[in-house]
């Protein structure tokens, strides 16, 4: 049974994965055709570097939850998709208490390794960051872990 993208949306707003939740990402849109996520974040003090910028290694896990589930979507199956592969380019700062946007998109989707491309902006469009990954689709057994939210 196929799920449309909006009750695909609402589903995946109410289990995060821990490091989505952990980092104040909101699943703000997606698109299974495609292969196409978008989050929302706040960068909050607690995750920055002495200059009050976002630190690299944040950034990092931020844009390889973009692009996974932007993997996951297109999959339209159950699927886990460790990075087996990346490269992340700092293009600018992501400062304290701004708005920052993470979007995730497939570029080729395989049958055991698909790549992807996620992007950091700020509330301008800027590109701040981009992250480049292969990654492997594993079918996901058992429950998973993830956090239960409220959306």
């Amino acid at each position: 049974m196929e799920t449309d993208d909006a009750a695909l949306l609402e589903r995946m707003r109410g289990r995060k994965a821990a490091t989505t939740a952990l980092l104040g990402m909101e699943l703000e849109a997606l698109d299974s055709a495609t292969g196409f996520t978008r989050y929302r974040m706040v960068v909050d003090a607690g995750f920055c570097n002495p200059m009050g910028n976002l630190q690299g290694g944040i950034i990092t896990t931020a844009l390889d939850d973009a692009a996974a589930t932007a993997v996951i979507v297109k999959a339209g199956r159950r699927v886990a998709v460790p990075t087996i592969e990346f490269k992340v380019s700092f293009l600018g700062p992501a400062r304290m208490g701004s708005t920052i946007f993470c979007e995730g998109r497939v570029l080729k989707m395989g049958r055991t390794i698909s790549f992807a491309e996620a992007d950091l902006t700020d509330e301008s469009g800027k590109l701040l960051a981009r992250m480049s990954a292969s990654m492997m689709l594993v079918e996901m057994e058992g429950p998973g872990h993830y956090v239960e939210t409220n959306g």
